[in-house]
């Protein structure tokens, strides 16, 4: 839909604006982010539908040797040195969630800012049926799974804590408004589903960011 379109289009330029990935300390989260959350459809977790990640094919080849999990370290890394087989050897990354600077890729995980499973959860009902993810093809899934605009950088423990948590269940430590708000613009621009806890948790911290608590 038009509409959907841009709204997605503007959620992403304020989320980019916000520096929310990787997600900083100073987003904001305007008007137009609580529009859009109340624009979203709230329905149950879709629990009828089976998750499989090996379903959601991921890391695949984005450019060059380098595969999406690669090139995000590359993209949101500082003086990121790469070997013939686009494997990081050197460099600087803040993860995302808790703040850490790590110089060692290794023991860095690349996070779905919307997990897999989560996304697949979020089917939206339409005339009484489920519909969105549990239809899409292995394409659709794989292009989910290697979109760069949802790829953050963290570290390995806050990942895990993580898992596959909605913001009603878990919330990073630093940018929590830059966090909704890119939580919003992706489920947005995939015409996701929410729960209404998962909905009551983003409109709460919506109220304490700047420029558009949502009041």
């Amino acid at each position: 839909m038009k509409t959907a379109a841009i709204t997605a289009a503007a959620l992403a330029t304020l989320a980019l604006t916000a520096g929310c990935l990787p997600v900083t300390d100073t987003a904001a989260a305007p008007a137009e982010v609580a529009a859009a959350l109340a624009a979203l459809p709230i329905a149950p977790e879709d629990t009828g539908f089976h998750y499989d990640r090996d379903d959601w094919p991921h890391w695949k080849t984005v450019h060059g040797t380098c595969n999406a999990r690669e090139q995000a370290l590359l993209d949101q890394g500082q003086g990121v040195r790469a070997d013939d087989q686009c494997r990081p050897i050197a460099g600087t990354w803040v993860s995302a969630y808790d703040g850490v600077t790590v110089t060692d890729a290794s023991k860095l995980d690349i996070d779905h800012l919307v997990p897999l499973a989560e996304v697949a959860r979020s089917g939206r009902i339409e005339n009484g049926h489920r519909v969105g993810p549990r239809q899409w093809s292995r394409a659709e899934r794989e292009r989910y799974a290697n979109d760069p605009d949802v790829l953050v950088v963290a570290t390995a423990r806050a990942n895990r804590s993580k898992g596959d948590q909605d913001p009603a269940h878990w919330l990073p430590e630093r940018d929590r408004c830059g966090y909704a708000a890119r939580w919003i613009e992706t489920k947005t621009r995939y015409r996701l589903s929410i729960d209404q806890p998962e909905h009551d948790a983003l409109a709460a911290i919506l109220t304490h960011c700047p420029n558009g608590g949502g009041r």
